[in-house]
């Protein structure tokens, strides 16, 4: 029997196990979180006789007789302080990793009450974070040093909200606190566990799977196959991938999966795996698109290896192109990218009625959820109830089924409640990445410098499935050619089928990679006719009334310019500087359905936000309280935020496409505007008690090739520039970003959002590789390449806002920010590059760096 002391009382447990498991498996103390069990992450840090360790590396055999303390043990009143200081600061964005960033914090103020920013970083090293870029996280824990060092009174809430302020978000205290629930948090009686049996090979013939043994373990609840799966095809967009693979069967990846195991026991589930006998003949992989676009290549999929083209033509890029003064024509090629959210999937499933299941899962849209887990049982979407814990993170890794289907399918059979869940390397190593794109762009320019065409080919590598590859190379297409004024455009695109891992929806969503290759071009261009990288930029930027090279006729909000101003002085400062220019869509446009809902109920004295946007750390709770109250003059005290539900929330799409900020933004101002009429005439909220007010907003937008003179493509595009500084050793000291992001709806999450995908997109330029070879992903999760906080370096943003009158008509102004933060920097870091030490880098990661050196 081993003792413990934990947050000051005394526990026992009979068996050796490590202290991670013992706090979330027996305890339930949840607040310290599994995000990776290797050690690298930091999201379970404690401390252990005042010292910071991750719970998941020490057996309880080597605690006995040493006080421990999780975040549940942290008095009340000191609680307060950091609930209070990382939600001011603006530190709080998915929260999954701010309890174990609270304790390394404490680890810090309990010895020292006056740090530096550096001592701060230092204390932090070992905790990652993938949204915040962490500037606001060390600014929180620098204002907690001063509550505690001068024993300042904590203050209290303003009553009124308008935009464009800064104010605690309405979510931040229970994720600092570790009482907010994420999918892996919920523990249920008599729950099972699941787990699936995958594929050695990226591409076999499936000959046998023998479960007889398996099934005789003790443990063994259920083992379910291909042929218990009422319907095997599923998928976001387009239903290509298959739950489950059988016998006679051929394998398209490595996370195709095979059997799936139901355990009453978590511990015992890779046992009764290993007891399956699959027989596999292994075949060669296709590993690249071009193998893939062979004539003797095999069909990976029934209808062809090419998943989706786009073709944008505009003008006459060709003639153009002939009579321009100057040209250049470069092939670049870019990776795939792990998002590295730091909750890894999810999926807790329960029997609910006579014939339903409730569904809890991290997910961008519990209505996808319903959806694809409704058709795969062949049940109707009423009888699966989907409800949004928590979300650990996102950037469009958690679009796709990964765990979800499992989980409803071992709850369907069993009729008991079972949680199915990747670790770390599992979710590494099966869950979609971003798109590896191939791309060949001409570019011209008269001999003023200004932009007359540009060509270019882009083949995407979208691995086994088809996940959001053809929107992604539709995005990659239509920004194709930047945010500058010219109209001659020809921009060919495929997507292509092989069995490397899948790759789908990604911050930036296609436009990052393309992006990279127009404005690399642009740089050579700058040099042949004479101008500096900004010169040529700002002759270039599109303006109001000017149309984009899509076609699209740039709105009066349309703020490049600004952007480009507001950097000029850094830039011209520092002679190994970077700077790029980049743009994005809100709302999915194009012609799809894209609608936003969201319904508010008065019940018992308070005003429920219900909307079924998921917020995985951007902040849908706080957008859409600021704009209610923004209209209503309401105390947001009044209000609670309703997690997305599939009975309560109305579906609001999903959170994709940097579309929720306009377009549930604009559903929640029009909510907001019929609460305010009702309050007319004297009337409070308690007479209101019982009524509900519903504000929807359906975008019109024209599909790609439509044949018009400028058809309106997405409803808004949010606009930036992005400046990267090194010093002489090639290190980036520094990173600026003046983007136009309409108007702020609150400054620290629009701040705190742009810093976090700087840092992302710094990581995406010199610091991370995902690896992927012969169709084998061999990458770990703590080498990777993401950037901790001693690592990361100053950011600051600057936020360039329409003048009033020039505002989108839409979300009180607000524009989407979350794509666009990351989508300029890694050509601004080879702009630098190329700057420091003359070489024109054409892929990335780049190589030969102060962060990759040449091998």
């Amino acid at each position: 029997m081993y003792h413990l002391s934990i947050n000051g009382k005394d526990y026992e447990s009979a068996e050796d196990k490590k202290l991670l498991r013992f706090l979330r498996d027996d305890l339930h103390l949840t607040a310290t979180k599994d995000g990776c069990s290797e050690g690298a992450c930091g999201t379970c840090t404690v401390l252990v006789d005042g010292k910071k360790v991750k719970a998941c590396v020490p057996k309880l055999s080597t605690l006995e007789g040493k006080e421990i303390l999780t975040v549940e043990g942290i008095p009340q009143e000191e609680m307060q302080v950091y609930e209070h200081c990382f939600a001011e600061a603006g530190a709080v964005q998915c929260g999954f990793c701010i309890p174990g960033m609270v304790i390394s914090a404490k680890s810090l103020l309990d010895q020292n009450l006056n740090p530096s920013r550096a001592e701060v970083k230092k204390a932090i090293r070992g905790n990652l974070c993938r949204c915040t870029g962490y500037k606001k996280i060390e600014d929180a824990i620098l204002m907690a040093a001063g509550f505690f060092r001068d024993k300042r009174e904590i203050p209290a809430q303003p009553e009124v909200l308008h935009m464009n302020e800064h104010f605690k978000r309405i979510d931040a205290a229970e994720k600092v606190n570790g009482s907010g629930i994420f999918a892996d948090d919920i523990y249920l009686p008599d729950m099972l566990y699941g787990k699936c049996l995958y594929s050695k090979y990226p591409r076999a013939l499936v000959n046998r799977i023998d479960v007889k043994k398996a099934r005789k373990h003790p443990d063994c609840v259920r083992i379910l196959l291909k042929e218990d799966v009422p319907c095997n095809k599923i998928g976001h967009i387009k239903q290509d991938w298959d739950v489950m693979r059988g016998v006679g069967d051929v394998t398209r990846y490595v996370g195709d999966a095979l059997a799936l195991v139901v355990s009453k026991r978590q511990e015992s589930l890779q046992e009764i795996l290993d007891l399956i006998e699959a027989d596999l003949t292994e075949l060669v992989p296709v590993t690249s698109p071009y193998e893939a676009l062979r004539g003797d290549a095999p069909l990976l999929h029934e209808d062809g290896n090419v998943m989706s083209r786009a073709n944008l033509v505009r003008g006459n890029a060709d003639e153009a192109i002939q009579n321009s003064k100057y040209v250049v024509t470069r092939k670049y090629k870019t990776s795939w990218q792990e998002h590295g959210f730091m909750e890894p999937e999810c999926c807790v499933a329960l029997p609910e009625g006579d014939d339903g299941l409730l569904v809890y899962t991290s997910s961008q849209s519990v209505y996808d959820v319903q959806r694809e887990c409704a058709k795969m049982l062949g049940l109707p979407p009423k009888k699966v109830h989907c409800r949004a814990p928590l979300v650990g993170g996102g950037f469009g890794g958690k679009e796709d089924m990964t765990v979800q289907q499992y989980a409803s399918l071992a709850a369907w059979y069993t009729k008991k409640p079972v949680k199915v869940k990747y670790s770390r390397q599992e979710s590494l190593n099966y869950h979609v990445k971003r798109h590896p794109m191939e791309m060949e762009f001409t570019t011209a320019c008269d001999e003023d410098g200004r932009l007359t065409a540009m060509k270019g080919i882009i083949i995407a590598d979208t691995g086994a499935y088809a996940s959001l590859g053809g929107p992604v190379l539709h995005r990659a297409c239509t920004h194709a050619a930047g945010p500058y004024n010219y109209q001659n455009i020809d921009i060919f695109g495929m997507s292509v089928y092989t069995n490397n891992v899948v790759a789908g929806a990604y911050r930036g969503f296609g436009v990052t990679q393309s992006c990279f290759a127009t404005e690399m071009n642009i740089n050579l261009l700058a040099e042949m006719c004479g101008l500096d990288p900004w010169e040529f930029r700002r002759r270039n930027a599109i303006k109001p009334g000017d149309i984009l090279p899509n076609g699209q006729t740039a709105d009066p909000n349309t703020n490049m310019e600004a952007c480009l101003d507001a950097v000029k002085e850094i830039y011209y400062a520092h002679p190994y500087a970077g700077i790029a220019c980049g743009f994005k869509n809100s709302g999915t446009g194009m012609g799809k359905k894209d609608i936003g809902r969201v319904l508010l109920s008065v019940e018992e004295g308070k005003i429920h936000i219900r909307t079924s946007a998921s917020c995985m750390g951007q902040g849908i709770g706080q957008m859409a309280l600021t704009e209610i109250c923004h209209v209503t003059g309401l105390n947001p005290a009044l209000f609670v935020f309703e997690a997305a539900d599939t009975v309560r929330t109305p579906d609001s799409g999903t959170s994709t496409a940097s579309r929720q900020t306009v377009v549930t933004g604009e559903a929640a101002r029009r909510a907001g505007e019929k609460l305010r009429l009702a309050l007319e005439g004297g009337r409070t909220v308690a007479d209101l008690e019982g009524m509900e007010f519903f504000g929807e907003y359906s975008v019109k937008t024209d599909p790609l090739g439509a044949v018009k003179e400028n058809p309106v493509s997405h409803v808004s595009y949010s606009y930036g520039t992005q400046v990267v500084i090194l010093n002489e050793d090639g290190k980036i000291t520094k990173a600026v970003s003046a983007f136009d992001v309409g108007t702020p709806v609150n400054i620290q999450s629009v701040e705190g959002q742009i810093e976090g995908g700087m840092a992302m997109g710094i990581g995406y330029g010199v610091t991370e590789e995902f690896k992927c070879e012969g169709g084998y992903p061999k990458s770990r999760f703590g080498t990777i390449g993401f950037m901790r906080a001693d690592e990361a370096p100053e950011l600051d943003v600057i936020l360039c806002v329409p003048e009033e009158e020039k505002k989108l008509p839409y979300s009180l102004g607000a524009k989407g920010c979350g794509e666009l933060c990351m989508i300029p920097t890694a050509p601004a870091c080879a702009l630098a590059y190329y700057r420091l030490d003359g070489e024109f880098r054409q892929s990335l990661p780049l190589a030969g760096t102060y962060y990759r050196k040449k091998k």
